[in-house]
């Protein structure tokens, strides 16, 4: 069974409820990702004992508002399409990532999920060699891809091809509106002399940076170049704290078969396709146990090998 022959064996009351939005839950969720971000912060801010080591969980929350603005991009999270747009805007800051921009990036990825030359996911390919796995869990790619970005939107030279010609005006205001914001912070911050951002927002998401690539690898990685999602994309078996930090999104092969379920009514979905998953994992430890001793030892793009 493929994607397509699981939602035509949906009834229409169940495409109803799995399709079903909500503010409550979506402000549910929002309240312990933003809550939890809000205590770690606090006690860094007030420098508790031992504080430093604070910002490593800091860090994994906050790189792992990735996860809403994904979200967000599909206008799921939320009923009312200002929250999604809010969520998307507070969260894309954040993580140094246009959320207009990456939507246009998101629906090209949905839409060529896995096909070479048209999924802009598979524009920087997945590491196959030793050199290339550490380089890219180091995080320092997306963050000179997401500054990259930033500025040629800015400077009005984005030649993205899933960005729409007539919303590239859009694309560029946004960039310069998000790097007029960080001027406005660092240049406030150093007027105050103060180290605030530096130690809830700047070391922290570089320390969690890597946790967000090592869990977005399991997503896609080895997985077919084929069209059905039950294939070409993986569901990782995780635990419910992970799943709860990620909105859900280990089930990821149920949200490429279905895009506009809310992240609430996911587990949903995966009780109904389990059977017809084609490529699971048991947990990310797992999923990166069985992926690192198949790279190899000569990183295929290094000439020198």
């Amino acid at each position: 069974m493929d994607h397509k022959s699981l939602l035509a064996g949906l009834s229409a009351e169940q495409c109803r409820e799995l399709t079903a939005t909500s503010d409550l839950r979506g402000l549910m969720q929002l309240a312990l990702h933003f809550g939890a971000i809000a205590v770690t912060m606090t006690l860094i801010i007030m420098q508790v004992p031992f504080w430093p080591l604070l910002m490593l969980p800091q860090g994994i929350l906050l790189v792992f508002l990735f996860t809403l603005l994904h979200e967000a991009s599909h206008q799921t999270p939320f009923r009312s399409r200002w929250l999604n747009t809010a969520a998307a805007h507070i969260s894309g800051f954040v993580i140094l990532l246009p959320p207009r921009w990456f939507r246009y990036f998101h629906f090209a990825h949905h839409r060529f999920t896995q096909v070479p030359g048209k999924d802009p996911e598979l524009a920087t390919p997945k590491p196959e060699g030793w050199r290339q796995y550490l380089l890219h869990v180091s995080g320092i790619p997306v963050w000179i891809s997401h500054a990259r970005t930033l500025i040629n939107n800015a400077a009005g030279r984005c030649d993205d091809d899933f960005v729409p010609a007539g919303k590239r005006g859009v694309v560029r205001s946004e960039a310069r509106m998000m790097l007029a914001a960080y001027a406005v912070l660092l240049l406030g911050s150093l007027a105050l002399g103060s180290t605030v951002f530096v130690h809830v927002w700047l070391v922290p998401v570089v320390l969690g940076q890597p946790f967000l690539r090592l869990y977005l690898l399991a997503e896609h990685g080895r997985c077919a170049y084929v069209a059905n999602m039950l294939e070409n994309t993986r569901t990782t078996l995780t635990n419910a704290l992970v799943r709860r930090l990620a909105w859900n999104m280990p089930y990821h092969a149920e949200h490429h078969s279905y895009p506009a379920v809310p992240f609430h009514r996911l587990p949903d979905l995966h009780r109904l396709a389990a059977p017809h998953l084609l490529v699971t994992e048991p947990g990310y430890t797992h999923f990166h146990a069985r992926y690192a001793p198949q790279l190899s030892c000569a990183d295929p793009d290094d000439p020198a090998e």
